[in-house]
């Protein structure tokens, strides 16, 4: 399986994504759009993968927790 992420080029660090989740919940204030609750499934996707790669790469990698609502 390809590390990368359709359509977004090579896999972006959990940190990264996390960072993305938090932007799209503050910018929705906490009432997110289905437009932003499709967003938010994909990223959460790409963060636990991100976070498994990270896991599996070792110590000394992001341990960025994820951004609930």
């Amino acid at each position: 399986m390809s590390p990368d992420v359709p359509g977004r080029g090579p896999a972006r660090p959990a940190a990264v994504v996390n960072a993305e989740i938090r932007e799209l919940w503050h910018r929705s204030a906490g009432r997110p759009t289905s437009q932003d609750r499709a967003r938010y499934e994909q990223l959460v996707i790409e963060w636990a993968a991100a976070r498994q790669r990270e896991a599996a790469a070792g110590p000394g990698h992001d341990e960025t927790a994820l951004a609930l609502p």
